[in-house]
């Protein structure tokens, strides 16, 4: 069994040199068992809205953030501008809503898959699989999950479950390294 710091480590360690091997990150996802003490000091949590947490940026080459769902929180339906997705829950559970691509304008979403995971739970997604939206469906119990995101990216694209509109966002941290970041003033959001 790993700890917090020896999964960041390792995860560090696998892109050093290679390529994303999907059931290697996995596995290495799946091997640690979460520990509220190990990461409590990164889930920082808003009342209006879901947070992303920086826990470490893994020398340019992959984002490592804790999410953090208050009771009834959803992401949009979203892409993931070519980057590979990793999700491992690490308090609670999250409902993942896998949607096909848009066929044509003005019409609703298909879904594809729906899951839920739960404590340890480990979900994986890319755009070739499609779309997709994570939800916490409790209505008293919040959830944390840890997401890796291989390259990083700073931008995506959220799409209207109900027409397929698609909208480019900028993707922001709550928090970077435990401390709450302050964007007054900031255009970019960094």
């Amino acid at each position: 069994m790993v700890s917090f710091v020896q999964l960041v480590v390792q995860i560090r360690e696998i892109f050093e040199h290679k390529m994303v091997d999907v059931d290697e990150v996995m596995k290495l996802m799946g091997s640690y068992k979460s520990d509220i003490n190990e990461w409590r000091r990164f889930a920082i949590f808003d009342m209006n809205k879901y947070t992303r947490n920086l826990v470490d940026i893994g020398n340019g080459k992959y984002n490592l953030m804790i999410l953090c769902w208050g009771p009834g929180m959803a992401s949009s339906v979203h892409d993931h501008t070519d980057a590979h997705c990793f999700v491992k829950i690490l308090d609670g559970e999250l409902t993942e809503t896998k949607y096909d691509w848009p066929k044509k304008k003005h019409t609703p979403l298909e879904t594809i898959e729906n899951k839920t995971y739960g404590l340890n739970g480990v979900s994986y997604m890319n755009d070739e699989l499609g779309l997709h939206r994570m939800e916490n469906q409790s209505h008293s119990n919040g959830a944390v999950s840890l997401h890796l995101y291989i390259p990083p990216y700073s931008t995506c694209n959220a799409f209207d479950e109900r027409t397929g509109k698609k909208t480019k966002c900028t993707v922001t941290f709550y928090s970077k390294y435990g401390e709450k970041v302050d964007y007054h003033g900031s255009k970019e959001g960094k």
